[in-house]
């Protein structure tokens, strides 16, 4: 009877043994890859509108952007570095190393629709990124500008159905992503955090951040009308006490007119009361015509932009303003 039972134990050993080396061999292995871009412009006009990023003027560099990944079936993590003056840029409230960081975190699947993320990431608001390769327009609009660029704090990401997810999230102060204080100029903690949540349904995102005197609520979606005809829709509002507000909507129609070449229309009504760009409370429209054209890796972006407003904050020379300002950026975009 004994030889029996220890025959059974170890056949059920063997088994047990056999089925957790069959279920580790069958476990994905974690991953490690490196990617990002490099791009570089020309800008016809000395003088630009208050936005973001492309407006230096005449041959001028953007960024070089390389992303280290470690992805694994449980966990990973993203370094997100940039080097350049579109990085600089992006990176404003950082200091010292820390400015060649644009996003730097880790994260956990907690379930196939429960992951956790800790650490610093770019917003979640908007139609535009600051990546170049993640926009069709090579520059940007006001919206995105204005708004917030990366967050630092701990992200929840659900999963609720085929076609729905849910973000919640706490953070520091927008953009200051070393630490929940202001490190460029005092170095004084601030005693408040930020609030986000992001709904998606079918590819149509209502976002919103609040918190200390700030509350924007921004709608991000998009629609494809046909196989070559794409339209982008980006709508918000934010209210910053008693520094103001500011709103826009924009508009983003793109047709392929061929495999390597599409031409898109970014379409921007802005209102400004917080007296950022001068001026006072003034209205401000863009008008941005995008030609994209890939090779490969490469894209070449050719772009005619026209911005007016009801006040003259836009700069002619460095005593003369006007209300209006057109200008042509050439952008070369290598991803790899």
């Amino acid at each position: 009877m004994k030889n029996i039972k220890y025959l059974l134990y170890s056949v059920l050993t063997f088994v047990s043994f056999s089925i957790n080396a069959q279920e580790e061999t069958t476990e994905e292995e974690p991953t490690f890859s490196v990617a990002g871009s490099i791009d570089t412009y020309f800008r016809s006009a000395d003088y630009a509108p208050g936005t973001s990023f492309a407006n230096k003027p005449g041959f001028a560099l953007g960024m070089a952007n390389v992303i280290l990944s470690y992805e694994g079936e449980k966990s990973g993590f993203v370094a997100d570095f940039v080097y350049g003056p579109r990085g600089v840029e992006a990176v404003f409230n950082s200091s010292g190393s820390s400015n060649i960081v644009n996003q730097l975190y880790a994260y956990l699947n907690v379930s196939d629709n429960f992951t956790l993320t800790l650490g610093n990431w770019n917003t979640f608001l908007g139609y535009e990124v600051i990546s170049p390769t993640g926009n069709f327009n090579y520059s940007t609009s006001y919206m995105f500008s204005y708004g917030p660029f990366s967050h630092t704090g701990i992200k929840a990401d659900f999963t609720l159905s085929e076609k729905t997810s849910l973000m919640l999230a706490v953070m520091n102060q927008t953009d200051f992503t070393e630490g929940n204080f202001d490190s460029v100029l005092t170095g004084i903690p601030f005693d408040a955090y930020m609030f986000g949540a992001q709904l998606g349904i079918s590819g149509q995102y209502l976002n919103l951040l609040a918190g200390d005197g700030y509350t924007q609520i921004d709608f991000t979606g998009g629609f494809d009308l046909s196989d070559s005809f794409f339209l982008g829709i980006n709508a918000t509002s934010a209210d910053m006490d008693d520094a103001g507000k500011f709103s826009g909507v924009a508009l983003y129609p793109q047709l392929a007119l061929s495999d390597t070449f599409t031409l898109g229309l970014r379409g921007e009504i802005f209102n400004d009361d917080s007296g950022i760009l001068g001026g006072g409370d003034q209205d401000n429209t863009s008008f941005t015509i995008t030609g994209s054209f890939t090779s490969g890796n490469l894209t070449i972006k050719p772009e005619i932009r026209v911005d007016s407003a009801s006040a003259e904050i836009y700069s002619k020379s460095l005593t003369d303003y006007t209300d209006n300002l057109a200008s042509f950026v050439l952008a070369a975009i290598y991803a790899f």
